[in-house]
């Protein structure tokens, strides 16, 4: 055996695998938080459940569940990319990890990759259980599945740019109580349980301009309309999606 085989080689990681490792933690992370839990696959699953089985608001639908599984599915990808995202990353960035990670060999570009990762892996496991669950309640999903796949990565890259705006400009407790106050108000006012049509005119055509209205609507014009692409909402969305990363990129403060 030559020797220096078992010499140390000092050296970070390649970027990539590092990436994953990081993603990896993150997702067991979030897997492993009550709260998160709570927010992002209980609170979903109950209003489901509850909605479309008691007739409590009146969706305009034969079956209740073909309007609401749609907006659940919304509403799962703001608990995680939006909400859940934002008070954690708030927190982080207050004790200091954020500073410690951005001074490790991880580029900060490939620590946000890693997050983006963590939120993405969270709502396929979200979504299936979800779409499980709905199947179960008597759902006909229609539609394009590509065009979903569309809507979700959209809705996703918005709800991801204004969480991290969120977290990297406010206190962290201001977005803790910020983050739930808006995932409280959308979830009344987005279009998720209580159609929009419910609203007065005016109110409406603001309500119709946020990112959870228009996932919302788009995801029921494929699934329950079977649209085969509803541009208007996928517009809202990229529109969202550039302002929020944009101002994400250029006011996040890491200390």
């Amino acid at each position: 055996m030559s020797a220096g085989t078992y010499t140390p080689k000092p050296g970070a990681a390649p970027v990539g695998r590092m990436i994953v490792a990081q993603a990896a933690f993150e997702t067991r992370m979030l897997l492993r938080n009550g709260e998160q839990l709570l927010l992002t696959v209980v609170i979903p699953s109950l209003l489901l459940v509850l909605f479309s089985t008691v007739g409590i608001v009146d969706t305009g639908s034969r079956k209740a569940v073909d309007f609401l599984a749609p907006g659940v599915l919304a509403l799962a990808v703001m608990s995680t990319a939006f909400t859940g995202q934002a008070i954690a990353t708030g927190f982080e960035r207050r004790y200091g990890v954020l500073k410690r990670l951005g001074a490790s060999p991880l580029p900060r570009w490939a620590l946000m990759t890693a997050k983006t990762a963590s939120v993405l892996v969270t709502e396929v496991l979200q979504i299936t259980l979800l779409t499980v669950i709905a199947l179960a309640l008597g759902w006909s999903p229609q539609g394009n599945p590509l065009s979903v796949l569309l809507l979700l990565l959209l809705g996703t890259a918005a709800f991801s740019g204004l969480g991290l705006l969120m977290a990297g400009t406010l206190r962290a407790e201001a977005t803790l109580a910020a983050a739930n106050l808006m995932f409280l108000l959308l979830l009344v006012g987005g279009g998720v349980v209580v159609p929009l049509e419910k609203f007065p005119g005016a109110a409406r055509a603001v309500l119709e301009l946020l990112p959870i209205s228009a996932l919302s609507d788009g995801l029921r014009d494929v699934l329950q309309g079977g649209a085969s692409m509803p541009w208007g909402a996928a517009g809202i969305l990229a529109v969202w999606a550039v302002l929020g990363l944009g101002a994400a990129a250029r006011f996040f403060r890491w200390e």
